[in-house]
């Protein structure tokens, strides 16, 4: 008795061929079409991500500059640096680094809707938020600002690394190295709880176990030293805190008396163990919410 494999009739190339191409159309409508190339005319924010994927921004989370009370200077520092940039005039990267809650990510977002609005619409200037965990990505970032005619802001909030961390690297190359540097038409601006954007261990650890701990550290050190601008936020006082909270109250009209709402603002700063603008808005949302009132912005 003959084996069915050996009666089977092998397929012809022609066949095959047909065969494979009828798979790779499938596994093709299956995939679906590819994705757009990404691109920074249809907004003006954006989140980036590793993949490559421009992710359009309709309504960026930004409040009115003449809200954040207490950062007179760094807020003046800021808008004129931004100012500059998009005039096309030469700007610096900033790093806004200091106290928690004290606006520093809130700045760069009200900065960047206050310069537009000097501004004709076509001359807008972009904001590119890139996170933290995809910061190796940002030469291909850098690369496709390079390639377009508008003015970009990328934004990191929150940049810091820990020990055994490497991606920095990919920071400095980003920002002034490589032999082509950093897009004319681009700044990058990043906030941080550090200084350094290192911790303090780290910078030691590398101190005690180079065989040139200068060199070392320098290496560390010199990633903050890219930031043109170092634009520090520090811890605020009672009076300042509590002119965060009047602000605030005026500005969204909630119907309530500074005798009222003046203890109320001191208690909750106690209970928080602080104060700063995040300590005074988190303030402002439990005050309007007991006086019944929505918070329009």
């Amino acid at each position: 008795m003959v084996c069915a494999e050996l009666m089977t009739k092998p397929k012809a190339p022609d066949d095959l061929s047909e065969l494979l191409n009828r798979i790779a159309v499938a596994l093709e409508r299956l995939a679906g079409p590819p994705p757009p190339a990404a691109t920074l005319d249809k907004a003006e924010a954006f989140l980036w991500h590793a993949s490559g994927r421009l992710d359009p921004v309709p309504v960026v989370a930004a409040i009115p500059i003449a809200l954040l009370q207490g950062i007179d200077q760094a807020r003046d520092t800021l808008v004129e640096n931004t100012r500059r940039f998009a005039k096309g005039l030469p700007a610096n990267n900033a790093l806004l680094w200091g106290s928690r809650g004290m606006g520093k990510s809130s700045l760069v977002k009200a900065t960047h809707a206050a310069i537009n609005s000097e501004l004709k619409p076509g001359a807008h200037i972009v904001l590119v938020e890139i996170h933290r965990e995809d910061i190796e990505s940002l030469p291909a970032l850098m690369a496709l600002i390079r390639a377009s005619e508008r003015r970009v802001i990328v934004f990191c909030d929150d940049l810091s690394f820990d020990a055994g961390d490497a991606s920095y690297k990919s920071l400095k190359a980003a920002l002034e190295g490589g032999i082509e540097g950093r897009p004319a038409n681009a700044v990058l601006y990043a906030t941080s709880n550090r200084r350094h954007l290192m911790p303090r261990d780290m910078m030691e650890n590398e101190r005690s176990t180079a065989i040139n701990p200068s060199e070392s550290v320098e290496e560390k050190v010199s990633l903050s030293d890219r930031f043109g601008l170092w634009i520090g936020f520090h811890a605020c006082d009672q009076q300042t805190y509590l002119s965060m909270v009047e602000t605030y109250v005026r500005h969204f009209g909630l119907n309530i008396t500074q005798d009222v709402w003046r203890p109320l603002a001191i208690e909750w700063a106690a209970t928080r163990g602080a104060r700063s603008g995040r300590v005074a808005w988190q303030f402002l949302q439990e005050l309007a919410g007991r006086l019944g009132t929505a918070l329009k912005t």
